[in-house]
């Protein structure tokens, strides 16, 4: 059986809500999403897939080992940001198997185009995790024009040398990875293995149209007094029309039926994100914190039109990925992700206890069907997610033993886990109270 390539696409901070084919509304330009809801129309469209951290970093520790982040010392970070530069500490340390060096010892080509925020050289970067090449910033969010990141320096990467590439941060990323999958085309002999990681929509909200505006955004990269609505969808959209230049080149070479495209977010979605019926959004262990948009397409294994009640995680997909391949994982670091690779084969769905924690206020979480464990701020709650998505009806004081049963689960899941240390920090980059209420 012929090897499959792989893309894997990442949007950041994308709300649940966002994207046509997950009832988003349209724009005042027409659709938002056209190209993403033509994927979910041709494959898997999941309702109740998760992020792994309701932050950046964190989520693609988890992507990158396929096993919870809390595992390593720089996922305690939420997130890693610039005052890690030069750390040996806050990163993916290199020794660590990961997704794609387990590809790339089994023979696919690896290639991360888009957003690392996994640590800084000299101690970390994509080269020395697994990845053949990469383009894109080190750190998360970076100025889409001037690419510059928060403490002002420049961070736009070919590989570990610092590249002067001119224009809008999203059509540069989709530049690079139309050129990268027409090069490994041409490498019959090796399959592939492409991260595909957008910042957009992540702040500074500019559109390819506000070249103009990188001054004003210079003095204050997190655009506290920035940004609206439809700014914000136009960054989607224009990564859209990016995911369709790199569908029209699988297209171009014969190999959309072999690969398998995955689309998600790195945690739920920020100001002007949609999250609807959700509530909350990143930093928080709400259901619009973590539940995100997960769409597959692989036309030679998944049929079209389906769609899915599934609960997964992001380190779910890492090791579907490896399952797909039928690569296994490192014996020294077995999974805690799970394959859904008998999900994407037509399969029945299955039971799939989902856990997290979070510095930032306490917040613990655990969901195992229906029902949902949540504490922040050291106060309790137990939802029944299946009938009040919108986590308002707390059940706690109506069934304390179900929630004595699920505050024990998560304790003994805890006990597996290494504790948070001490000098972990939560960094933002802005105040809480700068933003509007949810």
């Amino acid at each position: 059986m012929k090897k499959p390539n792989f893309v894997f696409i990442v949007a950041d901070d994308l709300g649940y809500a966002d994207l046509g084919c997950y009832g988003g509304r349209p724009a005042v330009f027409g659709a938002v999403s056209p190209e993403i809801d033509r994927l979910a129309a041709g494959g898997l469209r999941l309702t109740q897939g998760y992020a792994n951290s309701p932050v950046c970093s964190p989520t693609r520790f988890a992507l990158m080992t396929g096993r919870y982040q809390y595992r390593l010392r720089g996922a305690a970070e939420e997130p890693i940001n610039s005052r890690s530069r030069g750390s040996a500490t806050l990163g993916l340390p290199p020794e660590h198997p990961t997704l794609p060096s387990l590809l790339r010892d089994a023979g696919w080509r690896t290639a991360l185009i888009g957003k690392w925020h996994l640590g800084y050289p000299p101690h970390f970067g994509p080269l020395r995790s697994g990845y053949e090449s990469f383009y894109g910033p080190m750190s998360g969010g970076v100025d889409y024009f001037s690419h510059c990141g928060t403490n002002g320096a420049h961070d736009l990467f070919a590989g570990e040398d610092e590249v002067q590439d001119v224009g809008y941060l999203t059509d540069l990323i989709t530049d690079r990875a139309v050129s990268w999958i027409d090069e490994a085309a041409g490498a019959a002999d090796r399959p592939f293995f492409l991260s595909l990681h957008y910042t957009a929509p992540h702040w500074p909200w500019e559109t390819r149209d506000d070249a103009r505006r990188t001054a004003e955004v210079k003095s204050n990269l997190f655009h506290l007094h920035g940004g609206d609505i439809h700014t914000y969808r136009r960054m989607i959209h224009h990564m859209d029309e990016g995911i369709g230049r790199v569908m029209a080149a699988l297209g171009r070479h014969g190999l959309a039926d072999d690969t398998l495209v995955v689309f998600t977010s790195d945690n739920g979605g920020e100001r002007f994100s949609d999250n609807w019926p959700l509530v909350g959004g990143k930093m928080d262990l709400t259901e619009g914190g973590i539940r995100v948009p997960w769409v597959a397409h692989w036309p030679r294994v998944i049929a079209p039109g389906r769609v899915s009640d599934q609960h997964c995680l992001t380190m779910d997909w890492s090791a579907t990925v490896l399952d797909a391949a039928g690569v296994a994982a490192a014996p020294t670091h077995p999974l805690d992700g799970v394959s859904l690779l008998p999900l994407l084969q037509g399969g029945r769905e299955f039971r799939r206890v989902m856990h997290w924690r979070m510095n930032h206020r306490g917040q613990r979480a655990l969901r195992d069907g229906r029902w949902k464990y949540l504490q922040v701020d050291g106060h309790e709650y137990l939802f029944d997610i299946d009938a009040d998505e919108r986590e308002r009806a707390n059940r706690a004081p109506l069934e304390p033993e179900r929630l004595a049963a699920l505050r024990q689960a998560w304790l003994d899941w805890q006990e597996t886990m290494p504790p948070i240390p001490a000098d972990a920090t939560v960094s933002l980059g802005y105040s809480v109270a700068d933003m509007p209420q949810r």
